[in-house]
């Protein structure tokens, strides 16, 4: 299938973005070798800064297979955004559909037509405190089990010594380095033709997640925890906390 042309919109911000990322961040990318150069397929990025979007953008742009960033879909109703978000091919995720699929029809539709998607499928900033991928959410699988497509795990690393998670000023000096590794497919075979449980989902999405774990695994040269963080599990913790210390307090008034 003949992939996309990246259009006057992408080209445009290219312009805009490349330059500042070229001045503010030195590149190690590996891996480009890894993402195919037909045909439609994912990529599954670990997040871990406000900038690394732009920065792997890049690294992707460079790949000439651009890609594709899910987005709301209220985003792209409005004026100049909605107009960038629609010229430049990005994806529109209906959240307001009760049926799980439907909220990523959009994404597969791009898939079916020879797009890269690009995925974060821990769905935000990565709260583990090292900042290692923590647990993924079921989207990226969902759309690769419709599609059978490639999921490519990318790793990067560097974008948040720039930005820290959070951080409301960039650390400029010294120059950082960003460090992108792509790695082979993921084999999801062993899902596919199966019903989409949310058994099998969450399995088919730590495969992924364990996949991009290992690739920065390799970029840091440390090994990661063996207990992936999980913030939902982080949350109920911190009720549970929350509540033994209310209960506490109620106990020691009443033997006042």
């Amino acid at each position: 299938m003949p992939r996309r042309r990246i259009g006057f919109w992408y080209r445009f911000a290219a312009v805009l973005c490349k330059p500042p990322l070229v001045v503010l961040l030195k590149r190690d990318w590996r891996g480009m070798e890894n993402i195919p150069a037909e045909g439609g397929f994912i990529t599954a990025v670990n997040h871990n800064s406000h900038v690394d979007p732009f920065a792997y953008a890049h690294y992707q742009y460079n790949t000439g297979r651009v890609p594709r960033f899910l987005a709301k879909s209220g985003l792209f109703k409005k004026g100049f955004v909605g107009a960038t978000m629609r010229g430049t091919g990005q994806i529109p995720v209906y959240r307001e559909t009760t049926d799980a699929l439907s909220a990523f029809r959009a994404a597969i539709d791009a898939v079916e037509r020879g797009e890269c998607v690009a995925f974060y499928p821990e769905g935000t900033l990565t709260r583990d405190p090292d900042g290692w991928p923590m647990t993924g959410k079921t989207g990226a699988a969902r759309v690769a089990l419709q599609t059978k497509c490639p999921v490519i795990p990318v790793a990067q690393w560097g974008a948040n010594e720039l930005l820290p998670p959070y951080a409301k000023k960039p650390n400029l000096f010294p120059r950082k380095t960003h460090h992108v590794l792509a790695g082979p497919p993921v084999d999801l075979t062993r899902f596919y033709d199966k019903e989409m449980s949310p058994e099998l989902l969450k399995e088919a999405t730590e495969v992924i997640m364990a996949a991009i774990t290992r690739q920065l695994e390799e970029l840091r040269g440390e090994k990661a925890p063996e207990k992936r963080y999980d913030p939902r599990e982080v949350r109920i913790q911190q009720r549970r906390r929350t509540a033994a210390q209310e209960k506490s307090r109620q106990k020691e008034g009443q033997g006042k």
